[in-house]
């Protein structure tokens, strides 16, 4: 296992206080959401599903800035967004072809604004819309001290199977100690830019290209409400939530 104490970042730490970035990937179409459009714009309680995501994190006050990462052909986001949602955030139109292409294209536009490599960076899903404050604020005050960061999760409740290809139960996996990952995500500009930038690596979330270096991202137990909207009843599951609020 390398060590997280990587030279410039930690040089960089010492001489200033680190701010806090938040990053949303949204550049994706959805295709598993049943959507006739990109899921990020689709209605719940009247406005898309992104505006939504945006003031979650507008309303944590740690965050210096939410940086949206948008398809360079987004027609939708100027259209659909409400004008207080859009005045909440920066927009980049660089997304890539993959969530990683989306996040390191996202990460070069934050340091082309400002942003130090010793800065935080919270990468949050643009589907997981019922995100609260208090989340990410607990996510902040658990990894800020930490020297490699950490994300939101959840410990496995359900018994968990293995299944065959015909769709039949192989065996019963051994739950505990299993965690199911959730966004935010919360690295160091620097060591995510480095996670991301390296070849050969399986990258399903950023704390997967964390792992690759040899490191040991921290679990911030998170919850269920944070659940991401993929398949098309959870848009009326979203909807019911949002509407209790």
């Amino acid at each position: 296992m390398i060590s997280p104490d990587t030279g410039a970042v930690s040089a960089a730490v010492g001489t200033a206080e680190s701010r806090f970035y938040a990053l949303v990937p949204a550049a994706g179409v959805g295709a598993r959401s049943g959507a006739s459009q990109p899921k990020q714009y689709v209605t719940l309680v009247d406005r898309p599903m992104l505006a939504h995501t945006v003031d979650a994190l507008a309303a944590v006050p740690e965050l210096h800035a939410t940086l949206v990462v948008l398809a360079s052909d987004d027609d939708s986001f100027t259209v659909s967004m409400p004008a207080a949602s859009a005045a909440a955030c920066w927009q980049a139109y660089c997304g890539g072809a993959s969530r990683a292409e989306s996040v390191a294209a996202g990460l070069e536009a934050l340091l082309a604004r400002g942003a130090r490599e010793h800065d935080w960076v919270l990468v949050h899903d643009a589907a997981r819309c019922l995100l609260r404050a208090e989340a990410v604020q607990a996510l902040i005050a658990g990894c800020r001290g930490d020297a490699v960061g950490g994300l939101l999760a959840l410990p496995v409740a359900d018994t968990l199977k293995q299944s065959t290809p015909e769709g039949r139960i192989a065996t019963t996996v051994d739950r505990r100690g299993k965690w199911a990952a959730q966004t935010p995500q919360m690295f160091r500009l620097g060591l995510l830019r480095e996670a991301l930038a390296r070849p050969g690596a399986e990258i399903t979330d950023e704390a997967s290209a964390i792992e690759a270096l040899g490191l040991q991202p921290k679990l911030v137990e998170g919850t269920m409400e944070n659940f991401k909207v993929t398949w098309p009843a959870d848009f009326e599951l979203a909807e019911r939530l949002l509407r209790s609020r």
